[in-house]
């Protein structure tokens, strides 16, 4: 599975995880102190969605849940959604 959003491209980073011991300045204490810091990875929140791409046909692909919000992915519809059964006479008289 790949490790980055083939729509924005978004993968992982690396940075520091800071451990501090202490009570804050404005909370009365000395300050706080840094006690380590080691290397981390942040990784984005990757999903494998099913899509239907501009020919019609649906493929699998690996897009970050902020592409999926923003929209710029639209999801395979399997089904319709549920529609009540409209009454013919009432909508002719309507």
């Amino acid at each position: 599975m790949a490790r980055h959003c083939e729509i924005c491209e978004r993968k992982r980073t690396v940075g520091n995880q800071i451990t501090t011991r202490g009570k804050a300045k404005y909370l009365g204490g000395v300050g706080k102190k840094v006690t380590g810091i080691s290397r981390r990875d942040f990784r984005p929140n990757l999903q494998r969605v099913r899509i239907t791409d501009a020919n019609g046909s649906s493929r699998r692909i690996v897009v970050c849940a902020k592409c999926m919000r923003s929209g710029y992915v639209t999801r395979l519809i399997r089904n319709a959604p549920f529609k009540l059964p409209v009454d013919v006479e009432k909508a002719k008289k309507s």
